[in-house]
């Protein structure tokens, strides 16, 4: 679920690959799955000295989405998506908060005075600290990733997952 959704915006650049073993993925798997990441990594030629790319390997943290914050914030309306490698450890509730806030977008109440009302761009969230956040709901559909198990994609259990995923990474 990171993989497929949240890593379209958020990095998780203080996790390694090779931790991805914690969880049960087979070196082979560990490599596959950072040979085949969608962002490569930078370096340098050593023959040139320029800069350039490389695919990933298990020895590498998993690269930044964007390459600084000025583009990361331009690609999302001016808000900087945060590094999730340690953001269930980082907000009160940790993967409650996490499962809350993937799972909580809603029409503003009725009665939510008007001066409330997300402003363009931005969407409600009762359990966003000022009910407005500039992250669309990630989770939109049943079936949105596909699990090598067969476990049926609910947005409940994507969001589970990902909520478990995040508290791993962060502890």
């Amino acid at each position: 679920v990171y993989r497929e959704v949240c890593s379209a915006c958020h990095s998780m650049k203080l996790l390694s690959f090779r931790s991805l073993t914690d969880l049960g993925f087979t070196k082979p798997e560990v490599k596959a799955i950072a040979k085949n990441w969608s962002v490569k990594v930078p370096t340098i030629n050593d023959k040139t000295g320029e800069e350039t790319t490389r695919d990933a390997t298990p020895a590498d943290h998993i690269p930044p989405t964007y390459a600084n914050e000025t583009a990361a914030r331009a690609g999302n309306n001016n808000a900087l998506p945060p590094d999730m490698s340690l953001l269930a450890k980082a907000r009160e509730g940790g993967a409650h908060y996490i499962y809350s806030i993937v799972t909580g977008f809603q029409d503003p109440p009725a009665n939510l005075p008007k001066d409330n009302l997300p402003p363009p761009g931005l969407h409600y969230n009762p359990y966003f600290a000022n009910l407005n956040i500039a992250m669309p709901p990630p989770l939109v559909s049943d079936g949105q990733v596909t699990y090598d198990d067969g476990t049926k994609a609910t947005k409940d259990q994507m969001a589970q997952d990902v909520a478990a995923v995040l508290m791993w990474a962060a502890e």
